[in-house]
């Protein structure tokens, strides 16, 4: 089929799982298993996707898209997902597809080049640094991380085997935001003093799951992966996983994370020094949700002189400065509003008079392949550590909440000052053998 077939395809595809295995990890210090190495821009990069089932359906068809650039492995951990996968886009694609539910079977295939994962967020950096390890490229979705430990082995892994790592948020390749942080920095709006974030999204009861065999087809042992042993409820497996702390981050690491990367972006921050989170499960507290779905959090940076603050509301709620997903940046002359991942307007003066806007979107996949080609970490518009730490101030927010006062974190270390509870959050008990090592 000809590429422009099946990107008229790609325009209008669904798909529907989410999914992984385990690897056990590469020994070697020097990359293995891909070409990618000795690619160049002529020559065909070879991509798999992990976890296939919602947005693993958007990395699908944003990679296939692309000239010179082929999807060639489907892998769930769902095997009903990838009958249905493949039936959907192997017509289209015109060639035969492979599947895996076991996803160290694709790190051993030597022609695969780039992975991506659109795996539950428990899986992420785990398998981030098994595909390192084994010389792959890798698009992982936000947040970047489960935890904020974790975060900071991805970075390692990355560097140390050479691997291009860019994280899932698309507001850092459109042109629009790029142009409304030229606009922070020069000084349109002012002196920025403060970024307010806002999540609000329509987010229901999930209601009560009974405990039940896990369904044919489902390895439900690797789904679990580092997560503590759990028996199976529908509650606990596709979409409502973000709503328990063993494996989602709520809806502040799920849609709000990329509103927290545009913040942090805008005012040109890292990890804060002072964390204050109120809220809580206020509707609905009989579910079976975990992590409260009422948030708001203050991230203060006393040195820069700025404050990041961020709110969660998951029902009927007001548009703030006419969005209900999106970020405020406050000025001593203007505010500038962005509104979801591709456009912002600026108002101006007391009477917030109309400024400059734009609407833009950008191309994370092709960015991507673009680092790839060139192995230049620096062309990557979300590289892996900006992933890091965006996806941190999430979890350092989920942690105030948790232990109920005031942090004081201590950015150079990446630990809570004098506060050995909060310390414990920032990492997890991992079961074997789905273990991130120290050294990786």
């Amino acid at each position: 089929m000809e590429k422009s077939s099946r990107r008229n395809f790609l325009k209008n595809g669904t798909v529907a799982a989410t999914g992984m295995a385990v690897w056990n990890g590469c020994k070697s210090a020097t990359p293995v298993g891909s070409t990618a190495r000795w690619k160049g821009a002529n020559e065909r990069i070879r991509v798999a996707c992990i976890g296939i089932r919602g947005q693993g359906g958007s990395h699908i068809r944003g990679f296939e898209a692309l000239e010179n650039v082929e999807v060639v492995t489907f892998c769930d951990i769902d095997e009903r997902v990838l009958a249905d996968r493949v039936k959907e886009y192997e017509g289209p694609f015109g060639r035969k597809l492979k599947t895996e539910w076991d996803m160290r079977r694709v790190f051993d295939d030597p022609s695969i080049d780039v992975v991506s994962f659109a795996t539950p967020h428990h899986w992420h950096a785990l398998g981030t640094v098994w595909a390192c390890q084994a010389g792959k490229h890798v698009y992982v979705e936000k947040p970047a991380s489960h935890n904020v430990w974790e975060g900071r082995k991805m970075i390692e892994a990355s560097r140390k085997y050479d691997r291009m790592v860019q994280y899932g948020v698309q507001g850092r390749s459109s042109p629009a935001l790029k142009e409304a942080v030229e606009h922070l920095r020069k000084g349109t709006i002012g002196e920025v003093y403060m970024a307010r974030g806002i999540c609000y999204r329509w987010r229901p009861t999930i209601g009560h799951k009974e405990e039940e065999d896990v369904p044919a087809g489902v390895h439900y042992d690797m789904w679990l992966g580092p997560a503590p042993k759990r028996p199976f409820t529908q509650n606990r497996f596709h979409y409502n996983w973000h709503y328990y702390w063993d494996y989602g981050n709520g809806d502040l690491g799920n849609q709000g994370v990329h509103q927290m990367d545009i913040c942090r972006w805008g005012l040109g921050v890292e990890l804060p020094t002072e964390i204050t989170t109120s809220g809580g499960r206020y509707l609905w507290p009989e579910d079976d949700k975990e992590i409260p779905n009422v948030t708001t959090s203050c991230f203060r940076y006393p040195d820069a002189n700025k404050e990041l603050v961020f709110e969660v509301r998951p029902w009927i709620t007001n548009e703030e400065a006419g969005i209900k997903v999106g970020t405020i940046f406050y000025g001593s002359e203007g505010i500038l509003v962005t509104e979801g991942s591709d456009r912002y307007a600026i108002f101006l003066g007391e009477k917030l008079e109309p400024g400059p806007k734009q609407q833009a979107t950008g191309n994370p996949f092709q960015n991507l392949i673009d680092a790839v080609r060139t192995r230049d970490r620096s062309l990557l518009n979300a590289e892996i550590e900006n992933g890091h730490y965006s996806a941190a101030l999430c979890h350092l927010g989920l942690i105030a909440h948790r232990v109920k006062r005031q942090l004081v974190f201590d950015p150079e270390k990446e630990r809570f000052v004098g506060d050995s509870e909060a310390d414990k959050l920032l990492t997890r008990k991992y079961r074997k053998p789905y273990i991130i090592p120290d050294k990786v």
